[in-house]
């Protein structure tokens, strides 16, 4: 049975509306005392395209949520959690967006790995990586992409060989977010030589402050830098960090994207609500709402945005690790939708928005750039599609070379 500082949960684990309510109140209300103080200017900084953006003061902000017991509200209460229902756990992070707290650093351990060793890790495994993770100590970045098998996972060729008491590994991911900050790493790595696609692949956990590991930021459009070229020289890791058996690294590695593509992605939307009024109010101001085109525009955004909370909130209880196709869907729709945002408010801009300085980019003109990536990385709408296509309508494959 849940219980929580807004009541007592009914022997089916749900709580009433009322407590609901109350829980909401209690999330608001302590973020509203907290996010003063030194963290006041974090409000609204950080996220995707902008993770430069008061790194360190982010990460002590993350750490006092740590403090206070607001990360990981949905593991099991033995690991730091509050065994929080998805009700609970979207009310969360719906009050998180609407508050415009900082986009969080520790997303990828927390929202990722943590649920994945929940699920797949042994009992040694929690023990040494859970508390690093809810408190915020360990910083952790995903080793999946390559430059020869982006979204095409399953042609990775980083290879790990065992060897005594140890995994030496060699090769190169790309895409790398916040790999220059992480601590560690979980890599996909083909650990059975001969293997091809899906088979023959490990989940491995990498230390990533090891001279076999060479870090090398990548430019981005907006002039900034969150992804990385990540080389592995012998790099090495224990025999044991293997998360599931050798060879089982695909299954390890659906699960965790099924894991990425959740309950977070409703905070995310709040994110894009306020983004797409901020373009509304644009619209408005500069007389670009008059547009009929453009007013037709906005509205369709309106409604595509509701599309992407129904489908979350349908698909949100009792998710389970699948074979990719609810997430493939979620992340086809949403990923689609914001990319239209970004062209709507270059479109809102007119002419101006195509002026800008080397440093100088207003928020629109990044917000369209940086949504050039989101129907590629994470698996571009191509493989998403196919993915559908396959896996849950049961259609042809696709002829492949």
């Amino acid at each position: 049975m849940q219980t929580s500082e807004s009541g007592t949960a009914a022997p089916d684990g749900r709580f009433s509306a009322e407590q609901d309510a109350q829980f909401a109140a209690e999330v608001r209300a302590w973020l509203a005392q907290n996010l003063d103080g030194e963290f006041r200017g974090l409000r609204g900084l950080g996220g995707p395209g902008r993770e430069h953006e008061a790194f360190d003061e982010r990460l002590a902000w993350d750490r006092h949520l740590a403090a206070a017991g607001w990360t990981c509200l949905g593991w099991p209460e033995r690991y730091g959690g509050r065994a929080a229902g998805v009700r609970r756990q979207v009310i969360f992070h719906e009050e998180y967006a609407k508050a415009d707290a900082p986009a969080r650093v520790s997303h990828v351990g927390e929202e990722l790995l943590g649920p994945t060793l929940l699920a797949f890790g042994t009992q040694a495994q929690k023990d040494r990586f859970l508390p690093g993770i809810r408190t915020v100590t360990e910083l952790w970045c995903q080793g999946y992409s390559e430059p020869g098998a982006g979204s095409d996972l399953a042609a990775i060729t980083t290879a790990a060989h065992l060897g005594g008491d140890e995994w030496s590994i060699n090769g190169q991911k790309i895409w790398t977010s916040l790999a220059h900050v992480a601590d560690w790493c979980f890599v996909l790595a083909r650990t059975e030589r001969g293997s091809s696609r899906h088979k023959g692949l490990s989940y491995l956990l990498v230390p990533m402050k090891q001279p076999g590991i060479d870090v090398r930021p990548i430019i981005q459009l907006t002039g900034t830098s969150e992804f990385n070229e990540v080389f592995f020289d012998n790099a090495r890791t224990a025999a044991d960090l293997v998360v599931g058996a050798p060879g089982e690294g695909w299954r390890i590695a659906m699960g965790t994207l099924t894991f990425e593509r959740g309950i977070s992605t409703l905070g995310q939307q709040i994110r894009f609500a306020r983004e797409l009024a901020g373009i509304e109010a644009l619209a408005r101001r500069t007389g670009a709402a008059d547009d009929p085109l453009i007013a037709d525009r906005i509205d369709h955004a309106w409604v595509g945005l509701r599309v992407l909370r129904a489908h979350a909130m349908r698909t949100m209880e009792g998710a389970a690790v699948d074979d990719g196709g609810q997430a493939s869907v979620a992340k086809l729709l949403w990923a689609t939708w914001h990319r239209g945002l970004g062209e709507l408010a270059m479109a809102v801009l007119g002419a101006r928005g195509l002026v800008a300085g080397a440093d100088d980019l207003d928020e629109w003109q990044r917000l369209y750039l940086f949504t050039r990536a989101d129907t590629i990385y994470g698996g571009s709408n191509e493989v998403q599609r196919n993915i559908i296509a396959e896996r849950v309508l049961g259609l042809p494959r696709e002829t492949r070379p």
